[in-house]
């Protein structure tokens, strides 16, 4: 069956600590994270902005993390304050915690995969089965 897909890659800039990480990592730091967000489908949606049927996800949709912390997003927070309870702020839970709140705002048919960098050389991702 044919099938769309959307990649998106937006960053956003935050603190965090591992809690109780024996090394530089325990200890409070910072990060332009990139994120990059993949969609698919075999269908196409309307979305929270456009009537029609005529897209798999809005861009505007999948990017929330990056707006301002005061806006719902990600970006210029500590981290280890915004994530809720059972997330820890590897990239791995980051990359779990975007895919959690930005899949509930997808039609349910969408499979979505969440990678997370805190460096240009590493990636931890998340995604359907």
């Amino acid at each position: 069956m044919p099938k769309w897909k959307l990649s998106t890659e937006f960053t956003f800039d935050a603190a965090h600590f591992i809690r109780d990480y024996d090394g530089p990592c325990g200890r409070m730091h910072g990060h332009t994270y990139r994120v990059r967000i993949e969609a698919t489908s075999s269908q196409l949606h309307v979305s929270e902005y456009c009537p029609h049927p005529v897209m798999v996800a809005d861009f505007r949709t999948l990017r929330w993390a990056k707006q301002d912390l005061l806006k719902g997003g990600l970006d210029h927070s500590v981290l280890n304050e915004v994530l809720p309870e059972g997330y820890e702020t590897t990239a791995e839970m980051i990359a779990q915690y975007i895919y959690n709140k930005t899949k509930k705002q997808l039609p349910s048919d969408v499979k979505l995969k969440v990678a997370v960098s805190e460096t240009p050389n590493s990636w931890a991702e998340y995604e359907d089965d």
